[in-house]
């Protein structure tokens, strides 16, 4: 009889341990988790210290364009060669070069290297152009014009020349052998001594010779224009011309020769250009200049005069910057130059508006810019310094102006001696004369009170001449 195996004494289930700890046990299998090494601290030497510290402390001198980012990584490509090559140790320190001084060694090689490779080409093109013959004509030194532009190469010349005479009729080979002779009489002519310059027979100096220096020790000298380098015994040195400008300011009272001193004022002018000198004596002379060619109504030589002060002026020299400013602003109004009245306009400063001639001529501006033309003769009667001379230049245009707007509400007419007033006449009769002048003789009547000019017959006058207009020129000549 068989028996039920819950019969039999062994149990039915496996026994298992439990677990008493939350630790996973170790399989046979898993390697044993191996400790992570330590990262190891390099000991610099003091030397290496010392040799970083003066390579940050190594200042670029006046000639050194080194960036310091360059030097930087300079010392740390030195640094880490030394360690890898186990040369820390080794290398004396206090005396190895700094990365600036290794950088500049470099750079010079560089330079070396690139100036023996430029020798070189420059060599191998002087070996391969040894026959002249080959050599082309622009790199001939002292070749002639005629050869530079007729001649490509001596072969072609010759080749073009043979076939043109094979070809060529009688004719033109005598044209060709005229044209031969000229550039032969032409070669002649420019080295021939006639041509020279009469004042002087050296060489063009360099501009590396500096200045020249005066020698002469005449107070008059005549104006001749340069061509050729100046000699020193021929220029008058500062001292001398210095008592030339007081020597031309006593005869321009006592002669009024503007001819002369005009000559004069160009040759002291022209010393101190090649002498370079530019001073508080330099602007004297120009500021003299320019007022005396105000008064004798040259404005030609007042506008190159007006041209270097105002470059001078820039240098903070001394002179009357102000007074030559409110001439700069009549002038631009005389010229009628907008562009230029804008820029002067955005120049001014604040200290510039309060001069009383600056702020006269900026009043006279505003004057015509409105119309308002018994303003503009109220300040043309009261002219500072020599503004009047300038205003003079203009006067005329301006009472064309006045006459046509005064025709036009004026009816049937307006008393001479109103206009006189007016229109800052000396006289009546100077009054009646320019209207006279003008054209509008037949338009004057006479009335028990005195003169007057007939508005209604005078107005298509005063209109044709205003639209007729004032041209200027480039030397600010009517």
């Amino acid at each position: 009889m068989t028996t039920a195996p819950w019969q039999t004494g062994s149990p039915a289930f496996t026994a298992v341990t439990a677990r008493r700890t939350l630790t996973r046990p170790a399989q046979a299998t898993e390697s044993p988790v191996q400790p992570q090494a330590a990262p190891v601290k390099i000991e610099w030497p003091q030397p290496v210290r010392e040799y970083v510290q003066r390579a940050f402390a190594d200042k670029a001198n006046d000639s050194d364009d080194i960036d310091p980012t360059a030097v930087a990584a300079k010392l740390k490509s030195v640094i880490t060669q030394a360690a890898e090559s186990n040369l820390l140790a080794v290398i004396d320190w206090p005396s190895h070069p700094l990365p600036r001084a290794l950088l500049r060694v470099e750079r010079a090689k560089e330079k070396a290297a690139l100036m023996s490779a430029t020798k070189k080409r420059k060599s191998m093109d002087m070996d391969s152009g040894a026959d002249s013959s080959h050599i082309p004509p622009w790199r001939v030194k002292n070749l002639s014009l005629a050869d530079r532009i007729t001649n490509p190469s001596p072969d072609k010349r010759q080749k073009k020349a043979d076939q043109f005479r094979a070809t060529a009729p009688p004719s033109k080979l005598s044209d060709l052998e005229k044209r031969r002779q000229r550039f032969a009489l032409g070669d002649q002519a420019l080295n021939s001594p006639s041509l020279s310059s009469p004042r002087d027979d050296s060489p063009m100096p360099d501009a590396d010779d500096g200045p020249c220096v005066g020698t002469c020790q005449t107070l008059e000298k005549n104006y001749f224009r340069l061509t050729a380098p100046p000699k020193p015994e021929t220029v008058r040195p500062l001292h001398i011309l210095q008592q030339t400008l007081d020597l031309l300011i006593k005869k321009w009272k006592d002669d009024h020769n503007y001819g002369y001193i005009c000559d004069q004022f160009k040759s002291l002018r022209q010393d101190l250009t090649v002498q370079h000198i530019k001073n508080d004596f330099t602007v004297r002379v120009y500021e003299a200049h320019a007022r005396i060619a105000l008064e004798k109504g040259d404005l030609g030589e007042y506008n190159q005069c007006q041209t270097q002060l105002r470059t001078l002026y820039k240098m903070r020299l001394r002179g009357s910057p102000g007074e030559f400013l409110a001439y700069r602003i009549l002038y631009t109004i005389y010229t009628c130059n907008r562009q230029t009245m804008n820029d002067v306009l955005a120049d001014l400063t604040s200290a510039d508006k309060q001069y009383p001639a600056v702020k006269h001529a900026l009043a006279v501006r505003a004057s015509l810019a409105t119309g308002n033309y018994h303003k503009f003769f109220r300040l043309f009667n009261e002219s500072p310094n020599m503004g009047a001379y300038l205003m003079d230049m203009f006067v005329n245009r301006e009472r064309v102006n006045a006459l046509s707007a005064v025709c036009k509400v004026y009816r049937p007419g307006v008393k001479i001696s109103f206009l006189t007033e007016e229109l800052a006449f000396a006289s009546d009769e100077q009054c009646a004369q320019y209207l006279c002048d003008s054209g509008a003789q037949d338009c004057l009547d006479e009335k028990p009170d005195g003169a007057q000019l007939s508005c209604q017959k005078a107005s298509p006058i005063f209109e044709a001449i205003k639209n007729s207009g004032y041209r200027v020129d480039i030397k600010g000549q009517i």
